[in-house]
């Protein structure tokens, strides 16, 4: 059976060429999805994949949905043409909640297929996908008064999708921290928040009990200088290589145990450092709904504390969500 991969918004190029290098042969392009022959290949620019694809001949709008309806319950609309006769279809299926996550909420676990129209009369569907959110697009309910910035919905998207997230008194690093988002969810989570920047939080996360501020450069930072952390994270700006050499100097100093970071790429996309984070062992690399042109990475160890453990529907380690 094909495979079909839908591209994060904006970045179906990058999804290509990842699934080139991976080896995977893409057969046809709808739009952002992008169909494959085999299974499916680990591909971190990918809101969602589609696994079993299936084409089917449709008679009628009636007929589509009775076709989907007979598969199973839950179903997602992706529609970049043949909107109105998709919307129609749609209609007619089982209502799927769409309603934003308020955090920290878990990740829906009931299964949810996706389909689209490639013809009025062509069907294109998969039961089983990567992601339990349609298109793989995860909203929150989003606070709007106390963040210094909307980064810290990265950081509510990466804790959601990995099924874990600092607890109350946890030691955490956050690294390139101003204005001071990523720290803001920490010490929302009661986490004790090492904040490192060289220029000085927002007043009022400055404020927030367990942040401490050190004003210094987040690649000088010695990590024998400091504790063992629960989480290091890190939004810092800069080269997707200079981040990989900064994360293999903590890992090798042992003193952390889980890793959050985001890769910014500046200009081209950075394939070959990308590959180069994917392969660490044990880690996850994916296109968060909230990301620009940026990765997420991120590496739980053994330990991680979890709210919850993530739902076979949420893909596989290495992949879309």
């Amino acid at each position: 059976m094909p495979t079909a991969y839908l591209a994060a918004e904006d970045f179906t190029a990058q999804l290509h060429e990842e699934l080139r290098r991976a080896g995977a042969r893409v057969t046809a392009t709808h739009d952002r999805l992008l169909l494959a022959d085999g299974e499916a290949v680990a591909s971190a620019w990918a809101a969602n994949v589609w696994h079993d694809v299936r084409e089917v001949a449709i008679g009628s709008i009636g007929d589509a949905a009775e076709k989907l309806r007979a598969v199973q319950r839950n179903w997602a609309m992706y529609a970049p043409r043949h909107h109105r006769r998709a919307s129609l279809i749609q209609e007619r299926l089982p209502h799927v909640s769409a309603k934003p996550l308020v955090f920290p909420s878990p990740v829906p676990t009931a299964p949810l297929g996706s389909w689209t129209l490639l013809a009025p009369d062509r069907l294109l569907y998969a039961a089983h996908c990567a992601s339990p959110f349609a298109n793989g697009e995860l909203a929150f309910v989003e606070d709007r008064d106390g963040p210094p910035s909307r980064a810290y919905l990265k950081l509510w998207e990466a804790f959601t999708r990995l099924g874990a997230r600092p607890q109350p008194d946890a030691l955490c690093l956050d690294l390139g921290a101003t204005p001071g988002g990523w720290t803001w969810v920490m010490a929302s989570l009661g986490a004790r928040v090492i904040a490192v920047d060289k220029a000085p939080l927002d007043p009022t996360v400055a404020e927030m009990p367990g942040v401490t501020w050190r004003g210094e450069s987040a690649f000088a930072l010695d990590p024998a200088s400091l504790p063992r952390l629960d989480w290091l994270c890190s939004d810092v700006i800069c080269y997707p290589a200079r981040l990989l050499t900064l994360v293999q100097r903590w890992l090798v100093a042992g003193t952390v145990r889980n890793i959050v970071c985001t890769l910014k790429f500046q200009g081209e996309t950075d394939h070959n450092t990308a590959a180069a984070f994917a392969a660490i062992p044990g880690s996850r690399l994916f296109h968060a709904h909230h990301n620009k042109h940026e990765l997420t990475w991120a590496l739980l160890r053994s330990g991680a504390a979890r709210e919850h453990e993530p739902s076979t529907a949420a893909g596989p380690h290495h992949g879309s969500q």
